[in-house]
């Protein structure tokens, strides 16, 4: 699997504060993020997986309403978050 415990441990530690923390808005935006990454490689090799499609659209638009969340909270930290995670926005 692509994505492994350790991993979104890693993740919710690093934007997260602590690996338990996996309710932070930080770590759930790299996680998906990671998530988006890896479904737009598959989406390359695949192009008429329409679930695939659509699942990143979800995840797409849950990301995104999550950076409006850390944008309105604190700006400075949302754009520390998307340089270091190289987010367009």
């Amino acid at each position: 699997m692509y994505l492994t415990t350790e991993k979104k441990q890693e993740f919710f530690k690093k934007f997260g504060g602590d690996e338990k923390n996996t309710g932070s808005a930080e770590g759930q935006i790299a996680l998906f993020t990671f998530r988006i990454a890896h479904l737009t490689e598959h989406l390359k090799k695949n192009k008429k997986d329409k679930h695939t499609q659509k699942a990143l659209l979800d995840l797409v638009g849950k990301r995104k309403s999550l950076l409006n969340y850390c944008k309105a909270k604190d700006i400075v930290k949302y754009r520390e978050l998307i340089k270091e995670l190289g987010i367009r926005k």
